[in-house]
């Protein structure tokens, strides 16, 4: 059996695919695929800050679907259920709260990130995202409702920032930059997107629900995982490859300029899917 990883190896690896001191990077992982560490998720994180230094930002997803009634995770759910029985479940969904919400389906690593002390959540109550670094503040700040995952999202800082994108034993299924594409794409589909929200509280001192609402691109991530395989293939203007790929841990990692990345996704979108938007659920 495999002993456990400590911090400094998977740091190694790290370091050897290519983070380097002072990176900002989006990281989407799976500590199972990473295999056993010594110290669970707080090893990876350690081994993460070790290979960005100081000066480096970490960014996760800390996405939640509990609070919303939009959402495929919902309407699995819910299907086949009466009005009343759909109804009586809507009572018991939770508000979102940026500081005490836990992220759903992001992982163990994403968590243990969220709730590392001086980490900044943005305040999107289905897709905010966390960052830990000197540029968490910036990152995090004003992450408007109508825009999820758009220009004026932290993911569209990160664009900015020249960050890049650490898939650490995940696959480009869950690669969230590619939605910034999304954006960017000729007449985006739109949609309207329904949560909860906790804010204040009543008469009674107990927190209150509120219902939010808004509208913006339709979402769609089920060909991420085509786009990801065709940009492997893809090479920067210097002649190297887009995607970095090596192990880190007991999983394979892959390590891609988001900036770049979002340029080709908005290509690979205007020729495979159809106007409008292609896919859709």
């Amino acid at each position: 059996m495999t002993a456990p990883y400590t911090s400094p190896q998977l740091a190694h690896d790290l370091r050897a695919l290519g983070l380097r001191s002072g990176d900002v990077v989006l990281v989407h992982s799976s500590l199972r695929r990473i295999g056993p560490t010594t110290r669970g998720p707080g090893t990876v994180a350690d081994a993460l800050r070790t290979a960005v230094g100081a000066s480096g930002t970490i960014v996760v997803p800390t996405f939640t679907a509990p609070n919303s009634f939009s959402s495929p995770a919902y309407r699995e759910r819910v299907r086949g259920l009466t009005a009343e029985e759909i109804e009586a479940y809507r009572r018991t969904m939770p508000g979102f709260d940026a500081a005490t919400t836990p992220s759903a389906g992001m992982g163990a690593v994403a968590e243990r990130v969220r709730t590392t002390p001086g980490a900044r959540r943005s305040g999107h109550p289905q897709t905010s995202l966390t960052a830990w670094g000197p540029l968490a503040d910036f990152i995090t700040r004003d992450h408007p409702l109508d825009c999820p995952l758009g220009e004026d999202s932290p993911l569209g800082k990160l664009y900015r920032l020249d960050a890049r994108i650490l898939l650490l034993g995940v696959g480009f299924a869950s690669c969230t930059a590619f939605h910034l594409g999304e954006y960017r794409s000729p007449d985006p589909p739109i949609r309207r997107y329904d949560c909860f929200v906790t804010e204040g509280t009543g008469a009674d001192g107990a927190p209150r629900r509120r219902h939010r609402w808004f509208e913006s691109v339709d979402l769609d991530d089920r060909d991420f995982a085509r786009l990801g395989a065709w940009l492997e293939d893809e090479h920067t203007d210097t002649g190297e490859r887009v995607v970095r790929r090596g192990p880190v841990g007991g999983g394979i990692a892959r390590l891609l300029p988001l900036a770049d990345s979002v340029d080709l996704a908005v290509e690979w979108f205007k020729e495979h899917r159809t106007a409008g938007g292609g896919q859709r659920r």
